[in-house]
């Protein structure tokens, strides 16, 4: 059987998101950002959107470049504090921000790639982050309901990859790619290093490509971008 080739480019994978798309981006500040599929969404003009990411990358680059030109209506996150356009977005009411402890937003997301529909924790309870939220009960202890993440899209950045989708990361910037990459309908993945079919060794393929539908190579790193390497 013939492996199927889901390289493209990048303004033909982003331009299937739709405007009032809920999407998943991979990264921690700044390793593993998909810097320029971000930028690609920007420059498409999408609307209306709903990120869930971990942060909201400084001023000026990744997401703020969809904050700051008014295009997100919700960002899921646990913080922003590197981000004075974020902050005065959030403070003056022109996004919707919903934070989450960090392992709670990542076990969330891992438990919508899972099938789950939501986690029981403690973490929080009695505080801001349980406004609104059910409590159960489980032998005897109280525990806050934290309903599972999917998304429609997620973009993902991979440090190497062949034609399939097969994905592998440079150290750190594995962080929440791998989990983003089973918990929505469509993957897009942008890669700094394109390798033939079997360039990747198996125990080095950290996402299979049966998670990934686009594959947008990566020639060169370029300033139209703002990539660096991470």
């Amino acid at each position: 059987m013939k492996l199927s080739d889901k390289t493209t480019s990048m303004a033909e994978a982003v331009a299937a998101i739709p405007d009032g798309a809920t999407v998943m981006v991979g990264g921690f500040g700044v390793p593993g950002t998909p810097f320029a599929l971000l930028a690609e969404l920007a420059r498409q003009d999408k609307r209306d959107l709903t990120l869930i990411k971990n942060d909201a990358n400084e001023t000026g680059t990744g997401v703020d470049l969809l904050i700051a030109s008014g295009r997100v209506r919700r960002l899921i996150t646990t913080h922003i504090g590197l981000n004075a356009n974020a902050i005065a977005a959030m403070n003056e009411g022109r996004i919707e921000v919903e934070f989450c402890a960090q392992g709670i937003l990542a076990e969330r997301v891992r438990a919508g790639g899972a099938g789950l529909p939501a986690v029981l924790t403690d973490i929080g309870m009695q505080t801001e982050l349980s406004a609104g939220k059910q409590i159960v009960q489980v032998e005897g202890r109280c525990l806050m309901v934290e309903t599972a993440l999917r998304a429609d899209v997620a973009l993902i950045h991979a440090d190497r990859a062949d034609p399939f989708g097969n994905l592998a990361y440079r150290a750190t910037a594995r962080n929440f790619n791998p989990p983003m990459a089973m918990a929505a309908t469509t993957v897009i993945a942008e890669a700094e290093v394109l390798l033939p079919l079997g360039g990747l060794a198996p125990d080095e393929v950290e996402t299979p490509g049966v998670f990934v539908d686009h594959l947008c190579p990566m020639a060169e790193i370029t300033e139209e971008y703002g990539v660096v390497r991470r």
